[in-house]
């Protein structure tokens, strides 16, 4: 739900650092109808009227359950390499502690 959260505010522009009651209600802001599925290309999430118009009719579009999977693919990979970084940081710390005592 959170990633899900995130990706809405993103594809609106939002700040990851606003506050979500300040979020205008979710929905599609010309059709106020929900949206349905993420347009890959313009990187927005879209109700099923803008997935059909001009505009997006040719894109690539994924529904949002498979969006949230890519994107927790994706977050579970960065945060599996940070680790490694931050192990690999406190390790060179430890060394250099050691080595200046």
């Amino acid at each position: 739900a959170k990633v899900l959260e995130i990706a809405r505010r993103l594809s609106r522009g939002g700040d990851l650092r606003t506050d979500p009651q300040e979020e205008e209600e979710e929905g599609c802001r010309r059709h106020r109808e929900p949206l349905e599925v993420f347009c890959k290309e313009d990187g927005a999430l879209l109700c099923a009227i803008c997935r059909e118009s001009r505009s997006h009719r040719a894109h690539t579009v994924l529904p949002l359950p498979d969006v949230v999977r890519e994107f927790k693919g994706q977050i579970q990979a960065g945060l599996q390499t940070l680790k490694g970084h931050r192990d690999k940081l406190l390790e060179i710390r430890e060394a250099e502690m050691r080595r200046s005592w």
